[in-house]
């Protein structure tokens, strides 16, 4: 691990070892006294916005892929949000867009997540200054590391892929629901084999996948993933119950296998991209 701004760990190096590049951006759980003194539910309540413990997925599935993972809870701010996808409800900075509110601003997931565990998060309105604060300390520092990675990579691999780890919660009783769902914008972030080569592991490991629904992914695929200039962006969402014990809140047996399965995908990913990446060194 490298020391990095207090926004995000990297592990490996900033000019990366391979063209795939790992990201996790909703399982900081750091909460700032800044947040902890301005809520008014129990901090405990806002674990419903991590993506619990799915850094630990992928630490144990790296080998020499650089990853960067978010140090900063999503209730502080979140990650896979644009700097403008700002709540009026919230935010003062937010006023005066001229926009319709998406979807997400509506149910309160916006920048900073107005909403957790189906209730209000904060006491007062946020100032646009600590707002814009926000987005210069911990939002911009990790799409500057992540862009830097991925053109380092493309250079020198002539390729690069970016896998986006999240969770979920189940979808549905296990036997209908898919357990994993694969984003890739509609096809926009990234080339159509690569998620045709993840579905190949996930029915290899016997676990039920989607593609796009409910879950294309977000900011970060948008921002990042650029097929025609060798740049791809995949979102994976891991239902929660398969790597966390009972109560969903610590690591549980199921832990090692989900990693594998992450293992495989990245060497999946690997085997495809290799040509090119061959070609390039």
């Amino acid at each position: 691990m490298v020391n990095e701004p207090a926004s995000f760990e990297r592990y490996g190096p900033a000019e990366p070892d391979s063209p795939i590049l790992l990201s996790v951006p909703h399982a900081g759980r750091d909460y700032p006294l800044a947040l902890r003194t301005a809520i008014r539910v129990p901090l405990e309540s806002l674990r419903a916005l991590e993506d619990r413990h799915v850094d630990s997925i992928a630490l144990a599935a790296r080998r020499d892929e650089t990853l960067i993972v978010a140090r900063r809870a999503r209730a502080w701010i979140d990650l896979n949000r644009a700097e403008d996808e700002r709540d009026p409800r919230l935010d003062d900075g937010a006023r005066g867009i001229g926009r319709p509110l998406s979807a997400k601003l509506r149910s309160g997931l916006g920048l900073v997540p107005r909403r957790a565990s189906n209730s209000d998060i904060w006491r007062r309105r946020l100032s646009d200054e600590e707002v814009r604060a926000r987005i210069a300390s911990d939002h911009r520092p990790y799409h500057q590391a992540l862009s830097q990675a991925l053109e380092a990579a493309r250079n020198r691999f002539g390729v690069a892929v970016l896998i986006d780890v999240h969770s979920m919660p189940p979808l549905g009783p296990v036997a209908e629901a898919p357990r994993l769902v694969f984003g890739d914008r509609f096809g926009k972030s990234a080339g159509s084999r690569m998620v045709s080569r993840l579905e190949g592991v996930a029915r290899a490991h016997d676990i039920a996948s989607a593609v796009n629904s409910p879950y294309p992914g977000g900011h970060i695929l948008n921002r990042h993933g650029d097929p025609r200039r060798g740049v791809h962006a995949i979102q994976i969402e891991i239902d929660r119950t398969l790597y966390l014990d009972g109560q969903l809140d610590q690591p549980g047996p199921g832990a090692s296998r989900i990693s594998a399965m992450l293992r495989a995908m990245i060497d999946a990913i690997g085997d495809e991209i290799a040509p090119r990446a061959l070609a390039a060194e």
